[in-house]
């Protein structure tokens, strides 16, 4: 009997076509490798077919490893952007709000710094202007002259002492002559040094009148009257009202008392050692 022959059917290669398809690379590259050791009885396959499906497997491998790195790549960096853009926008959204902050508290600091030395410059005027009067007098009482004079307008003085007051304007009146002799120092309040606006804010405390603590909104406070129309217990003003350098009390018979300078403390002085501009009337 002749021998049976079976023939041997090839693999096609649609089989490893359907297995990369279904995404088992791996075992469709070790299945080639291995059927390629192990059936020498199917040897008589074409090699160049074998060969090329290997290179199409690979280049299949390469291409969509290295698309998957590209796309992981790609997302990491964006993903990156846009928390560094959100770290961005915060922080220029706090420093703005920080500078903000600074502006508006320099702004205040510097508006009252301004005021305050305004005041400083204005009361530095007067106590030069009151000082150079004080030497001119000093030197006056020296002569003979003067002293003569003087004896003279003695009479004079004593029939322009202060009127007495009541009320209110008493007590205010009381007040600055008991701080007579006590010393200037700008922005002083007090118990034993005064500036202008300190001593006169005090004395209309003492009557139970609250008044603002600067000369220029001191000269606005009450009602305006003219000089020769005066009540003790009247504030006079040097400079214009609302931008006035120096306040002083008027306590009647020509006279005020004020914390005038440096050099001479407060005071009691004639109307005419140092005419004022006006006079507001608040009690």
């Amino acid at each position: 009997m002749s021998p049976i022959r079976y023939r041997g059917r090839h693999r096609k290669p649609s089989r490893a076509s359907t297995l990369i398809r279904g995404g088992v690379l791996s075992g469709v590259v070790g299945t080639v490798a291995v059927t390629g050791a192990a059936a020498p009885a199917h040897a008589a396959e074409d090699p160049v077919e074998t060969t090329a499906e290997l290179r199409a497997l690979n280049e299949i491998l390469s291409t969509s490893t290295s698309e998957a790195a590209q796309a992981t790549e790609a997302y990491a960096d964006l993903t990156g952007l846009r928390h560094e853009h959100a770290d961005a926008e915060r922080k220029a959204f706090t420093t703005a709000q920080r500078a903000a902050a600074e502006l508006r508290a320099e702004e205040e600091a510097q508006a009252e710094a301004e005021a305050e030395a305004e005041e400083a410059r204005l009361e530095a005027e007067a106590q030069e202007a009151a000082a150079a009067r004080e030497a001119e007098e000093a030197a006056a009482s020296r002569s003979a002259e003067r002293s003569t004079l003087a004896a003279a307008s003695a009479p004079a003085a004593t029939e322009s002492a202060p009127a007495p007051a009541s009320g209110s304007a008493a007590a205010v009146i009381s007040f600055v002559q008991s701080q007579l002799g006590d010393a200037y120092v700008m922005g002083a309040t007090g118990p034993d040094a005064w500036d202008c606006s300190s001593l006169v804010q005090a004395a209309y405390a003492s009557a139970g009148i609250s008044l603002p603590r600067t000369s220029q909104p001191q000269s606005t406070s009450g009602t305006q009257v003219s000089l020769s129309n005066l009540q003790p217990g009247d504030i006079l003003y040097w400079g214009s009202a609302g931008s006035a350098y120096h306040v002083a009390i008027y306590i009647g018979g020509g006279q005020f008392i004020g914390a005038q300078n440096s050099s001479t403390g407060v005071v009691q002085r004639d109307m005419a050692w140092d005419t004022p501009t006006g006079a507001v009337r608040v009690l």
